[in-house]
């Protein structure tokens, strides 16, 4: 009896052992494939706090809230189990999926190079979110569509770093990159929309420094604001660039690959910092590719959206790139087209 008791206990072990080496294995699938997938979701986190923008204070948080699960169901009821699918019987499609995404992120991130560049008034696409239920419903459904962009970004960055994965565990991955992601981003988002407040709240407080730290905060979020849009813009060229570069090697083109491996090559060697000199070398040299392949992009889409937006007679609402950009229907839009 008491043997038999000893070989369950040691089979429990077993299967926990088992069990703990699959978590570790997922988790460390999870962080490899979140961590190829930062430049998105930086991306992300800059660009859906304008989607609040110009909302009561009161609905800013019930806002982030329905955007939040229309994010995750994006991710675990659409993106996922898509990706599973074609994984599983047609992967060969996933590299072409990956190097189509890394043109969208070039072309997106050119395009902000470029309004930058050319001295675009932030005015001209400062969201201007009307008051009242229906419009609050327009702004959080336009908000999910370019989550959707974005997650499908996401999530195929992270299947390709877990692509030798079994089935199973890829699945398994997906989900923790999913919800990890999701919940951070839309954490930091709700935490930028509200720090204003926090600030404004502070400054009540008897104490000289709680109101000293409240007003830099007041006056520091529309620097944080940019210098995280920035960081996205960067974080987009760098990530397109690198799947750009990536995808030609395995496409049978080595030379840009092996040019930029050259270029690094002397810095790898330096003492203490030669790693991070080369991954800096690195990444400058996918964002400038990036931003050569999203300015060729431009070049050739935006004559034809130009085309198309003068045959529709102008601005279609439900045009992807506006809402990616920032764009909201201001109160005279909605009444000339009523």
């Amino acid at each position: 009896m008491s043997g038999g008791l000893v070989a369950l206990l040691d089979d429990v072990a077993a299967l926990a052992r088992i069990a703990a080496a699959s978590v570790d294995d997922v988790a460390a699938g999870a962080a490899r494939a979140g961590v190829k997938a930062a430049g998105v979701v930086i991306d992300d986190a800059a660009v859906t706090p304008q989607y609040v923008s110009g909302a009561d204070p009161s609905r800013e948080l019930p806002m982030i809230k329905r955007i939040f699960w229309g994010s995750l169901r994006n991710k675990l009821l659409i993106i996922l189990p898509a990706l599973l699918l074609i994984s599983a019987f047609i992967p060969g499609v996933i590299p072409f999926i990956l190097m189509a995404g890394g043109t969208y992120l070039c072309y997106e991130g050119a395009e902000k190079v470029w309004h930058k560049l050319r001295g675009h008034s932030e005015k001209e696409k400062a969201p201007a979110v009307e008051q009242g239920p229906e419009a609050e419903a327009k702004v959080t459904k336009g908000a999910i569509t370019t989550d959707f962009i974005l997650s499908c970004e996401i999530m195929v960055i992270s299947m390709n770093e877990v692509a030798d994965e079994s089935i199973w565990s890829r699945a398994l991955i997906l989900v923790v990159v999913a919800l990890a992601i999701t919940v951070i981003v839309y954490g930091a988002v709700a935490l930028i929309v509200k720090m204003d407040d926090i600030g404004l709240h502070l400054t009540t407080k008897d104490s000289a420094g709680s109101q000293r730290f409240g007003a830099l905060l007041v006056k520091g979020m529309p620097a944080v604001l940019t210098a995280i849009t920035l960081v996205g813009t960067v974080a987009m060229l760098w990530v397109g660039g690198h799947i750009m570069l990536q995808g030609a090697y395995d496409l049978g083109w080595h030379a840009p690959y092996d040019l930029v491996h050259v270029l690094e090559a002397p810095f790898a060697g330096i003492a203490v910092v030669g790693g991070l000199l080369a991954w800096l070398v690195n990444t400058l040299c996918s964002a400038v590719l990036g931003l050569a392949w999203g300015l060729v992009v431009m070049a050739i889409l935006h004559p034809l959206l130009n085309a198309f937006s003068k045959k529709k007679g102008g601005h279609e609402e439900g045009d992807v790139r506006a809402a990616v950009a920032g764009y909201r229907p201001t109160k005279r839009d909605a009444d000339s087209t009523s």
